[in-house]
């Protein structure tokens, strides 16, 4: 397929910067309100598409006229599609605080630099991206807090952003993550954290006047490095959170142990190549970077128990489909898998191991709605991101979602 198939137009006002929250109203005992806005992951929408009939559900009763936004399909609303024996596949990595700010020896220039993988623990050595690029070389030292506790050389150029550093931090490799880690931000996608608004400011150079000027209007908060975190998550190592995963609540998790639903758990640590502009037109010369993924004995024995007995297994999120798709045999089974896959997939594709899939809306031209349009089958998921636009759906990171069945 083309890079250009996958292009549709996004209304910026449909691009989720925020968690899913939801209004509830309080009745004091004077009779009056008050209504509070409250993180609910797992009320987002639900679109559910069948694959076979070609049905896309989005209501939860018939709709005569304009819907209201409860008559929407709500993501906890998944369990019902499922039952006892059934299988979800999550994919249980754990987002670090890979961004850090700082400044650069002797000119104090702001910099950022963004921590991608430890490449050796008792060197401290570090594979980072840095902003800006052209203005740190090999040599440069980087200072992350007033104390100038925390320093970094620069000790190699990997590729025209990338860098190795080495922190100059002499104590226990446990603290030093600890304070490391303290001074990181949530390494939230650039199209949230760089949201801009346009508004009227003064205008300093003409006293009483104003005049337009774009302004961030999306500040970092203390609570995103919790909203950016998979209530599941365990084995620490992604630079971006497995999104789909993101709608699931501990009383989600409850839910599904009550009816049997059971869960199976596999690492991939989500990279930052998930949000690389594609720069082929033919899909087939687009090379993914590799990420770090495993799939241990329990994980396989859960999943192809479930396979065995004729139940679903349902991958959660495009990052399953990745790990799952690397490790399945030629048998349909799942396999134990520990090392780095590239697996790119996009229309068409066979296959091998899930029956359904669960992923958010993703940006026009992302390596995440080919994978879901390789699964879904491309007309009917270009389809339903029509619909998902039409109705007003949120897209990204926490925007609302999409199940697909086999039925």
């Amino acid at each position: 397929m083309k890079l250009s198939q996958f292009r549709f137009k996004l209304p910026e006002e449909q691009i989720a910067l925020y968690p899913h929250t939801s209004k509830r109203i309080v009745t004091r005992s004077d009779g009056t309100t008050r209504t509070f806005e409250v993180t609910r992951r797992d009320e987002s929408r639900l679109m559910v598409l069948h694959r076979k009939s070609q049905k896309i559900e989005m209501f939860n009763k018939e709709i005569s006229g304009t819907p209201k936004e409860s008559d929407f399909i709500r993501f906890k609303d998944i369990l019902n599609y499922f039952e006892e024996g059934d299988t979800f596949v999550f994919n249980d990595t754990k987002v670090f605080p890979a961004r850090l700010y700082g400044t650069k020896e002797k000119t104090d220039a702001k910099i950022e630099v963004f921590l991608l993988r430890e490449l050796n623990e008792q060197q401290r050595l570090w594979d980072v991206l840095v902003e800006p690029a052209r203005k740190i070389r090999i040599g440069n030292k980087l200072f992350f807090d007033e104390s100038g506790a925390m320093v970094a050389e620069v000790i190699d150029n990997t590729t025209s952003r990338g860098r190795t550093l080495r922190f100059l931090y002499d104590c226990p490799h446990d603290e030093f993550k600890r304070e490391l880690f303290a001074l990181g931000q949530a390494p939230l996608p650039h199209y949230i954290i760089d949201h801009t608004t346009t508004k009227q400011v003064e205008d300093p150079a003409h006293p009483g006047q104003t005049k337009t000027k774009q302004v961030n209007d999306r500040p970092y908060r203390e609570e995103d490095l919790e909203d950016f975190q998979t209530v599941y998550a365990k084995h620490e190592g992604a630079v971006t959170a497995p999104a789909t995963g993101l709608h699931f609540s501990r009383e989600m998790m409850k839910k599904m142990e009550i009816i049997g639903i059971n869960s199976a758990f596999v690492t991939l640590h989500c990279g930052l190549g998930t949000f690389h502009n594609i720069e082929v037109e033919d899909l087939t010369k687009h090379k993914m970077d590799s990420e770090q993924m495993n799939i241990d004995a329990e994980a396989c024995n859960i999943v192809n128990v479930a396979k065995r007995e004729g139940h679903h297994v349902c991958a959660i999120g495009a990052s399953v489909v990745k790990a799952t798709e690397t490790a399945v045999g030629t048998d349909g089974l799942l396999k134990e898998y520990e090392g780095w896959t590239n697996k790119f997939i996009f229309p068409p594709y066979e296959f091998g191991l899930a029956d359904s899939m669960v992923a958010n809306f993703y940006h026009p031209l992302s390596t995440l709605l080919m994978a879901t349009a390789a699964f879904g089958g491309y007309d009917l998921v270009m389809e339903a991101y029509n619909k998902a636009v039409e109705y007003g759906y949120m897209f990204g990171c926490y925007g609302d979602s999409l199940l697909i069945l086999n039925d």
